[in-house]
């Protein structure tokens, strides 16, 4: 079964204008429990502010955040996407833009937002599947032979006995040199 951003997104959007001020955009992403606001221009979605964009663009500049303004520190060009399209297609869109969220169009139109969180919570296997990848990034790189056939890394040849040497993988003539040169 194909799991539709439709099916998870989260309806109604909240939203601010572009001209309201960094101050205005904290004080309803604290009231209405969100880490993100569409920016709108005339009811059309022009861009994104979130909370880190508050924190990096106002907070840590010690800018003043009631005189700042949400479209000077919004998040744009807006990466969207379809209602009828799979979470899959929109999981691919946030890691090609490294976003975590995406606002949801219908012809010129916002009708919804969905985020990692959304995501992860419908889809478990997606979750699994990420917990896996984040426990693969953590374990060390190990060597499990310590020989191997190929190129040789330093000088290009092939060679049925390969070593692992230096993060390289030497043949034996390289391998020869390299221990020379060290003594």
């Amino acid at each position: 079964m194909v799991v539709r951003v439709k099916d998870i997104m989260v309806s109604p959007v909240v939203t601010i204008e572009e001209n309201k001020t960094a101050k205005e955009a904290g004080e309803r992403m604290k009231k209405t429990r969100r880490g993100a606001l569409i920016v709108t221009r005339k009811g059309k979605p022009i861009g994104i502010v979130t909370d880190s964009d508050l924190v990096r663009k106002v907070v840590a500049r010690d800018l003043k955040a009631s005189s700042i303004k949400v479209k000077d520190i919004m998040s744009k060009p807006l990466v969207t996407v379809r209602p009828k399209e799979d979470i899959l297609e929109a999981t691919r869109k946030m890691k090609k833009s490294n976003i975590k969220r995406l606002p949801v169009v219908e012809k010129g139109k916002l009708v919804g937002v969905i985020s990692l969180t959304d995501i992860a919570k419908t889809s478990p296997e997606m979750l699994d599947l990420l917990e896996y990848r984040i426990k693969m990034k953590e374990t060390p790189f190990e060597i499990k032979e310590p020989k191997t056939a190929g190129l040789c890394e330093n000088c290009g040849n092939y060679s049925e006995n390969l070593t692992y040497v230096n993060d390289r993988w030497l043949c034996e003539e390289c391998k020869d040199e390299l221990e020379e040169t060290e003594l």
